[in-house]
């Protein structure tokens, strides 16, 4: 879980805890999520199949989460166990304002599989990332 300082909480409960904000991102509740880091949650803590925060805001289309985090030091280009990048998976799922945003955080293009390009050429996508 990648929780170094859980303040006391048992491992149940720290994986609890982990799974509530993760519920929090995938719904965009950016307020409630924010709460969560600013109380110790590492921003990239990641999930039992290495997601992210951001990676699940930024699939599941929230913008403003998304941007929030990374105000916040969410790393962008954290990939997932299966290799995949928040920026491929937001190309994946046709969240425009995502792609903007994860462009403006600087990520990757060229990491994870499929990379963003590859992701943008599959998805009829390339015009999000000329610049």
């Amino acid at each position: 879980m990648d929780m170094d300082n859980s303040g006391g909480l048992t491992p149940e409960q720290t994986e609890r805890v982990v799974a509530i904000a993760m519920d929090l991102a995938r719904e965009g509740r950016t307020e409630q999520l924010v709460e969560f880091v600013a109380h110790g949650l590492p921003v990239d803590v990641r999930d039992p199949a290495g997601n992210t925060l951001l990676m699940l805001a930024a699939y599941h289309g929230h913008a403003d989460s998304v941007r929030t985090l990374v105000r916040h030091g969410a790393d962008p280009d954290l990939r997932n166990d299966r290799d995949q990048s928040p920026i491929a998976g937001a190309l994946f799922k046709g969240a425009d304002d995502v792609v903007t945003v994860l462009l403006e955080a600087g990520a990757d293009l060229d990491s994870g599989t499929p990379t963003a390009r590859a992701a943008a050429a599959m998805f009829g996508r390339d015009h999000l990332l000329a610049g």
